[in-house]
């Protein structure tokens, strides 16, 4: 009796708990998003008209002012105005360090080329028979095969359980496995110590999904 209870708890808990975190995880970034609301002057805020506050419209604003300012970067003027903007902040110090390494992950992780963060790798780390999940960002960097004598892959060996953080290292062509499993999947794997495995099927690996759902 013991062992079943515990066995229901348990079951229960693998429905509740993934909804509690997602409910949670929203419900901050919406309280979050509430916050450019402070952007309306305040008599002409909506709790103030409205006399009562309606969660979610921060994220109505926040998309409406990052629409409005990819519209205007998308033209001349918007650019120059960017250029301006940047040379200045690179005139600070400290501020130049922070703006261009958040402005290059960010070009990295949103770019449309095929060659960043669009292949899972495989690699020996940190060392020989040990194996570890990283993602290409970039391939052959002239400098570094002209050093080194040999084809160079550029890769990012993110930490778990927090997949945002890691090392970037150049890693021989050689040396390196790519992955048929894609980058969500992989993140998963990451977040989830290694519990969440993906699905692969050797002789159909494009439909190792599809073959395991077909199955009894």
């Amino acid at each position: 009796m013991v062992v079943r209870i515990r066995r229901y708890i348990v079951a229960g808990l693998l429905v509740w708990l993934p909804i509690g975190a997602t409910i949670l995880v929203f419900t901050l970034l919406i309280d979050l998003m509430d916050r450019f609301l402070f952007l309306i002057p305040p008599p002409y805020r909506p709790d103030a008209l409205l006399g009562f506050r309606i969660p979610g419209l921060g994220v109505i604003l926040a998309l409406l002012v990052l629409i409005i300012t990819g519209v205007l970067v998308a033209n001349l003027l918007g650019r120059r105005l960017v250029h301006y903007y940047e040379k200045l902040l690179n005139r600070i110090p400290l501020v130049r360090s922070v703006y261009g390494a958040v402005k290059h992950f960010a070009e990295v992780v949103f770019s449309d080329s095929n060659s960043s963060f669009k292949k899972v790798l495989l690699i020996e780390y940190p060392r020989a028979g040990l194996y570890s999940l990283c993602f290409q960002t970039s391939e052959d960097p002239p400098e570094v095969r002209s050093r080194t004598g040999e084809a160079i892959v550029t890769v990012f060996l993110p930490t778990t359980p927090n997949p945002t953080s890691g090392f970037m290292l150049f890693v021989p062509e050689k040396d390196v496995v790519e992955l048929d499993m894609s980058v969500e999947e992989a993140l998963k794997m990451i977040i989830s110590l290694g519990v969440v495995v993906p699905q692969w099927h050797p002789a159909h690996p494009a439909h190792k999904v599809a073959a395991s759902e077909a199955s009894p």
